[in-house]
Parts: structure tokens; sequence; C-alpha cells
């Protein structure tokens, strides 16, 4: 029987709860509002790309930077800082009287969310230890995905009888309660030099028998030096040549339709952001606490599995966002923004009664079977709303691909997770979980960046099929990927590793 939580964990526990389920609200919240939000600031689909990808890009360039400064300040006041800045944000987002104040506000609430996300669960770690941590670990993810449930059916209700606006100006009540609630959670009490479960030694082993190679130690590295006593590094220029990159990038494929691909402007973006982004990588070889220790990805399984995340992750965003706008698209289904909302929900439901199951049936059997199985039955999803045409027919034309759907995505996310971490093993969870965290988000980011591409500049009934087949296609690729490179055997070694062991071998 798993330890009941003190009072004060409790306290502990609720204020990451919320914290965290700010930050996953909004991102399941806002997909069903873009229609809505094009209609009133005008700008068309380029809006509703932007109004997704300024919070992804900030977010995803920020997140692992943002737990070194949870290591450096503490990380009761980097919650803090990232509780404000969304609230600030949220309320500007709201307020938006055009695209411009939109993006530059989506951008400072992603900014903020990449300071409340790592934070939170370090929080739970730090704060609960033994067996009660696992369980105040469960009960968090379990909020995170009532977030994710509660978030299209929630942003639709307000879009279709309040406003859009009140999708994103409703956040201040959560984060008013949890900074009160953040009061009665004490500083914290570690030395920051002592607390580095986010940003370790690259050149520590990564799991029993998965030793990293000789030259990933090398002085010449830079990698191998200790950071400097009585404080966590932090790469803040690491940071900087990352989110430079990714806007670039990002500006460069959503505008591409606007200006054309050979276009000065966007050929210049393109590659300034390629050229940030080698910078980015170099110096992640240089630095004592790299934002990204390129050192993991030299374990076969790890560097397998977040390709296969970054695959299967573009086109769970890309599919996302194009069934939350085309069928409220009055020349098409015509559903309103709360109907919209809860298209998923059978997705949702499936993966709440299935995933833990099916990590238990992984981590007997091993991830890799489920992580093929997974994405080719998204895919296989996918090709099943081809279906979607006039007149339109949830039951016969939607509801079996979402089916099919949630099956695929029950079988794969607990599976892709333990591969990911159990390759590395516990002594570096923390930093695998981030590095596969800020995959997947780049990945959602680059594909929402491409829709425009994809579906020939207007999301009609043509444009919506053509996404849905590239979403099978990347869903395939996905499952192949993990078919071919997942390994079990590495896997289980992993998993098996004391944490003195992973840092000894």
């Amino acid at each position: 029987m798993a330890a009941a939580l003190s009072s004060t964990q409790r306290v502990v526990l609720l204020v990451a709860i919320l914290a965290s389920f700010v930050t996953s609200l909004d991102s399941s919240v806002t997909n069903v509002a873009l229609p809505a939000i094009a209609r009133d600031l005008g700008g068309g689909l380029a809006t509703q790309q932007w109004t997704v990808d300024a919070y992804l890009v900030t977010l995803s360039a920020l997140m692992l930077l943002a737990g070194s400064l949870a290591d450096t300040y503490g990380r009761v006041r980097i919650m803090r800082w990232g509780l404000i800045g969304f609230g600030v944000a949220s309320v500007a987002v709201g307020a938006a009287t055009g695209p411009e104040m939109m993006v530059a506000a989506r951008a400072l609430q992603g900014a903020a969310g990449a300071f409340l996300l790592p934070s939170s669960l370090a929080l739970i770690t730090s704060r609960i230890q033994g067996e009660a941590q696992g369980k105040a670990i469960g009960i968090w993810t379990a909020a995170s995905t009532a977030a994710m449930i509660a978030g299209p059916l929630l942003g639709g209700l307000f879009t279709d009888y309040l406003s859009w606006r009140w999708v994103f100006l409703i956040n201040v009540v959560p984060i008013g309660i949890t900074l009160w609630m953040l009061r009665s959670v004490g500083p914290d009490t570690t030395p920051a030099a002592a607390a580095q479960p986010v940003v370790p030694d690259p050149t520590a082993a990564v799991g029993a028998g998965v030793s990293l190679p000789d030259d990933a130690a090398s002085p010449a590295s830079g990698a191998g030096a200790a950071p400097a006593r009585g404080r966590a590094a932090v790469d803040w220029l690491g940071g900087a040549l990352v989110a430079l990159s990714l806007g670039l990038g990002t500006f460069g494929i959503i505008e591409a339709e606007r200006w054309g691909w050979g276009s000065p402007v966007i050929a210049g973006s393109l590659a300034a952001a390629v050229v940030l982004l080698g910078l980015f990588l170099w110096r992640q070889t240089r630095v004592s606490a790299p934002v990204l220790p390129l050192a993991l990805f030299k374990v076969r399984t790890f560097w397998v599995g977040n390709v296969a995340t970054l695959l299967i992750y573009a086109a769970l965003a890309l599919q996302g966002f194009v069934i939350g706008v085309y069928l409220q698209d009055p020349r098409g289904p015509g559903l309103s923004a709360t109907a919209a909302g809860l298209v998923s929900l059978p997705m949702t439901i499936l993966m709440i009664v299935l995933s833990s199951r099916m990590g238990a049936l992984a981590g007997k059997h091993g991830p890799r079977l489920f992580m093929g199985v997974g994405p080719l039955l998204l895919g296989a999803g996918c090709l099943l709303l081809l279906a979607v045409g006039a007149p339109f027919n949830y039951w016969t034309q939607v509801l079996p691909g979402v089916i099919v759907m949630g099956l695929g995505l029950s079988i794969m996310v607990a599976p892709l997770t333990a591969a990911i971490l159990g390759s590395i093993g516990p002594e570096r969870a923390g930093i695998a979980s981030a590095v596969n965290n800020a995959v997947s988000r780049v990945a959602g980011l680059v594909a929402v960046a491409l829709v425009s591409t994809i579906v020939g500049g207007t999301l009609d009934l043509g444009g919506f099929h053509t996404a849905l087949t590239v979403c099978a296609v990347l869903f395939a690729a996905g499952g192949v990927v993990s078919l071919l490179g997942i390994s079990n055997a590495e896997v289980k070694a992993g998993a098996a590793a004391e944490p003195g062991e992973a840092a000894s071998a």
C-alpha cells in the first residue's frame, strides 16, 4: 500500500498540480478557439498558426534552460516567476487587439510556461520522498491528463457562450490560488550545487552496461568540467541560440506562403536558423553544463526513441490542429467550438482506461512492439478520417477513426516514455525526460508551422485530406523506426540499474 501523504506534502502536491494544470490546459484549449480568434483579429490561417507556434517556440527553447534556472535560483522562486509571467501574458492574450499583440503575448506565455513545467515536477521530487513520491507523481500525471480532457471542451464552451478571450483570461483564477498557496511552501533548502537532476554531468554513465564512449569524457570537449560550487551553471547563450534558431525557422516556414520560398527574407531567415542551430550544437560540446547533453544521443534506444517522438508528435500536432480548425469551417462540417472540442473525447477516455495497462505489459514484454504497433494504428485512424466529406456524419466518418487512434495512442504513450527513460537509467532520468519533452514540443512547432504549405494555403476539404495523409505517413514512419531501432535489452539493462551503479559504471 502506498504511503499516505502528510498535510505539508499534500500542499506541495496541490501547488505542483495547479502550476502544471495551467500550462497543460492552455495547450489543449487553444485549437478549438482558433477559428474565432482569426475571425476577430484577422490574418486568416497565418494568425492561427502563429497563435499556436509563438507559444511553442519559447516553451520549447526555454524548457531545458528553465531546469538550470530552477537549480540555481530555487524551484519555488522560479515557479513564482513563471506563475506571475503566465498570468500577465494570459491577460495580454485575452486583451489582444490584433495578430501582432496576440503573437507577442503568446510568446511571453510560452516562456513563462517553460518555467512552470519542470519546476512543478521538481518540486514534488525534492519535497516528497519514498513511496509517497510515486503516489504523488501518479496524481500529478492524472491531473495533467484531466487538463487534456477538459481543455477542448472548456475551450469550446467559453468560445461559444462567452468569448474566446475567456479561454485565456480564466487562467488568472488558478494562478492567483497557486500564488497564494505557494506562500505556505517554504523556500528550497537544498543547496543548488547538490541538486542537479535537470542538468547532470554529461560524462556520467547512462545505465547498467550502457556506458558512454570514452571520448565523451574528453576534457577537450569541455563537457567533463564540473560546474562552479555553490550554484548550478546556466547556459544563457545556449538558450538564446536555440530560441533564436527556432523563432527564425518558424517565421521562415509560416511566412513562406505569403513571401514565397525564394524570397530573400524567407531564405535568409531559414539560413540564419540553420547557422544558429549549428552554433548551439557546437556550444553544447564546450560548456560545463549544457542545455542539451549531446552525449545522451550515443545511446541507441534514446536517440531512436527521440526520432520516433519527433515523427509521432509532429503528426499528433498536425492532426489536432487541422481537426480543430476544419470541423468548424462553415463551408464544411460547420460544427460549434463545443462540438469540435468533444470530437477527440473518446481518444482521451481510451488513454485513461488503457494507458497504465499498456505500460505494465510493455514493462513485462519490452516496449519495442508497442512502440511499433501504436503509431501504425494511429496512421490507420488518420486514413479512416479520410471518409470525412459532404454530407458530414460524425458517427460514421469521424468516430471510427478517433477510436482507432485512441487505441494506438494508448498502446504507444507509456511504452515510449519507458523506453527513453529506461535506456538511460534512473541516475539520468530527469534530463532524459526533459530532452524528450523538448523534442515533442519542437515536433509540434514545426508541424503547425508547415500547415499552410501542406494544405496549399487553404484548409478546405482537400487540404484536410492532404494533412491527414501526411499524418498517416509520419505515424507509420514513427512505427517503423521504433520496430527497427528500439532495443528491449537496452531498456531492461538501463531500468534495472541502481543510481549508484549508473554513476559508477
